[in-house]
């Protein structure tokens, strides 16, 4: 089941730390670095966000969380994560998909790690295609994605 979080409540946004945790430890991992920016985002981070987050929910377990913002017709992902004991059931992808049905958009944009292959490989499967490549300050090559309206179906 799907449903909007509320993350101004501190248990949920506790319960959307634990899962970002969890997920970009691994993402770290698979890219190979120490220093990660998500895995500096604190409880308190969330809570203030102004964000919208849906949880994916198995049972009464948070398994999975994605993290909009809409400005004008422009949906961006800002996070997609899933919690290890969930990986590979096709939960991101009901995510993804859910949100890009559920906001009427011109234009859905993500970022990922340039090595992020399981990532690019989800959004490439519904129609994202890389339109960026560059390397921030911190250091990890990144690809940015995008996909018209007119492309999602």
């Amino acid at each position: 089941m799907i449903r909007l979080l509320d993350n101004t409540k501190h248990t949920v946004a506790t319960q959307i730390y634990d899962v970002f945790q969890a997920s970009y430890k691994i993402e770290a991992a698979l890219i190979g670095i120490a220093y990660f920016p998500p895995l500096a985002r604190m409880i308190d981070d969330i809570n203030a966000a102004k964000t919208l987050f849906y949880g994916y929910f198995e049972e009464q377990e948070l398994a999975a969380v994605v993290e909009i913002s809409m400005q004008d017709t422009v949906l961006s992902i800002d996070s997609l994560t899933v919690s290890p004991a969930f990986f590979r059931k096709g939960i991101a992808r009901k995510l993804l998909c859910f949100v890009m049905d559920e906001y009427p958009f011109s234009c859905a944009l993500v970022e990922t790690a340039a090595v992020n292959a399981p990532a690019i490989a989800l959004y490439q499967k519904q129609g994202f295609v890389v339109f960026k490549k560059w390397t921030p300050d911190h250091g990890v090559e990144k690809v940015a994605m995008s996909i018209s309206n007119t492309e999602h179906s």
